[in-house]
């Protein structure tokens, strides 16, 4: 079968998201063993890091610049498009003007726990909680949302001290299970991939990697996989 190709915009100007983003999508895919090949571009403008509503709507106009300016398009369009933001900033706008299938980390890891039922979503930055409860109203997802649990360092924080990310997220974790006892959580951000394997040991829920969920959700759509 020819190999297929993904294209991940990260809506953000963090070339360091980009590798990560690059990294564990690869991982991903090589895991199952997909003949599909990722290619991670970076947004040309707006902020390093999407921490509130400015900066996400500024986003949303960055993924589409991505979109028309992403270099090999015209030459070899892509198979799927994976906006690399757990808030999907530029989602149905893109949709609009792509030809193939695009989704973000926080509906295909929305659509993977909803499976599961009721579910809780844990991520950096504070002020995401009000943002990411809008998005699961707007996707439909509002009644199986139990919470979202916001820890204060962004995921970009988060990224660059790993160690000590794992450690504030499991007691969100904790805590998240504690008031809400959802059937499953989220572990949301593009900076956070990876992490939800590393905490899935000390949990007694299944945890959902927003960045591997984009990843089977598109697969699924492109026909090469079925969606988790």
């Amino acid at each position: 079968m020819p190999t297929k190709r993904l294209l991940v915009i990260n809506p953000n100007t963090s070339e360091s998201v980009s590798a990560l983003l690059q990294q564990h999508i690869a991982q991903a895919l090589a895991d199952l063993a997909s003949p599909v090949a990722a290619h991670t571009v970076t947004a040309r403008f707006g902020a390093p890091y999407i921490a509130d509503e400015v900066s996400y709507q500024v986003a949303g106009h960055a993924v589409l610049d991505a979109w028309g300016a992403e270099p090999e398009r015209a030459v070899t369009p892509p198979d799927g498009v994976l906006i690399g933001c757990f808030g999907d900033p530029g989602l149905w706008a893109l949709r609009e003007c792509s030809p193939v299938p695009v989704t973000g980390l926080a509906e295909a890891a929305f659509t993977e726990a909803a499976r599961l039922g009721r579910f809780a979503v844990v991520t950096g930055g504070e002020r995401w909680g009000p943002m990411l409860q809008r998005l699961a109203l707007q996707l439909g997802f509002a009644p199986q949302l139990a919470g979202v649990w916001t820890v204060a360092p962004s995921g970009a924080e988060m990224a660059a001290d790993p160690d000590g990310a794992l450690r504030v997220l499991a007691q969100a974790c904790h805590e998240a299970q504690a008031r809400w006892a959802p059937d499953a959580l989220i572990i949301g951000g593009a900076g956070l991939a990876g992490m939800a394997a590393q905490l899935q040991s000390g949990s007694g829920l299944p945890l959902i990697d927003s960045v591997q969920a984009g990843v089977r959700q598109l697969l699924g759509h492109m026909e090469l996989a079925p969606a988790a």
